[in-house]
């Protein structure tokens, strides 16, 4: 995709090689399994995850050194920054066309470990949205776990959908579908109040698809290919296809992302009609 020359964004962090200070949860073996099933894409669960997992790892620790970042490194950091430029335009000129005022997000970039308003976290928990603090938290590593272990095609474009998709979540805050969404779970069912989550998740893919959209009008920054690496990564990430992957069987009623073919449906709803309006997802479990 083409991305260079874009303007530098005040909302974006680089905190890879910064010490991070303090006491950490440790995601490696079981534990970071569990975070990644639960959290890949989203940020809502991480609230609920932070206090059984410092009890697991109570008293550990991942302390960090600070070391200067590699060319490669800084020129991923420029790469993300441009895409975070490019939803902030995409969704301020969205919310301006809905008489609304579109708050910008933060996105920080970090190594090994982080704290956040919804707890510490790790590598291991994927990019996620914290909706305490309005910001999205990255750590790199995580793409390369995406094609070598979950079989994602890569490529530039699907960490701009990973980003589109966490900016999804920042939106559905802002217009307060998410705290709905909380309400609407209580007294309901695990397997009732994952489909609620579910139906979160997949508007999220859905937004990042209205995002393309926009962004291909405004900028025509896509390339061929592009598309095709979006939905690979979509695909990888689907509840099926990561059940399949870890235990060799797909249990439907625990499924909070949706499956593949949802996630690839509703990221290409949103980029073909680029109508914030047909992103109900709602609907489908009403």
């Amino acid at each position: 995709m083409k991305w260079s020359g874009r303007r530098s964004s005040e909302n974006f962090e680089d905190r890879r090689g910064m010490s991070s200070g303090g006491k950490t949860i440790v995601g490696g073996g079981i534990i970071g399994i569990v975070i990644l099933l639960l959290n890949t894409f989203g940020g809502e669960n991480v609230q609920m995850l932070t206090p059984i997992l410092e009890q697991m790892n109570q008293g550990n620790s991942a302390p960090t050194e600070q070391r200067a970042l590699t060319a490669d490194e800084v020129a991923e950091g420029k790469f993300i920054e441009a895409i975070l430029v490019d939803t902030e335009d995409v969704w301020g000129k969205i919310f301006q066309e809905n008489n609304m005022q579109y708050e910008r997000p933060k996105l920080i970039l970090f190594s090994k470990a982080v704290e956040t308003e919804c707890g510490s976290a790790t590598s291991a928990s994927g990019p996620f949205y914290c909706p305490a603090d309005q910001k999205v938290y990255m750590d790199l590593t995580f793409f390369e776990e995406l094609k070598t272990k979950f079989g994602a095609q890569g490529g530039d474009f699907a960490t701009a959908y990973v980003i589109a998709h966490e900016i999804g979540h920042h939106v559905q805050t802002i217009l307060g579908t998410s705290a709905k969404m909380r309400q609407m779970q209580q007294g309901k069912s695990q397997a009732e109040a994952n489909k609620l989550s579910v139906a979160l998740e997949l508007q999220a893919d859905f937004y990042a698809g209205v995002w393309t959209h926009y962004n291909q009008k405004m900028n025509n920054f896509l390339e061929e290919g592009d598309i095709e690496e979006a939905l690979s990564a979509a695909h990888a990430v689907g509840d099926d296809a990561i059940q399949s992957k870890i235990q060799g069987h797909i249990v439907p009623e625990s499924f909070t992302h949706g499956t593949s073919a949802q996630r690839k449906a509703w990221f290409m709803k949103g980029y073909k009609s680029g109508d914030i309006n047909q992103g109900d997802t709602f609907a489908e479990i009403r």
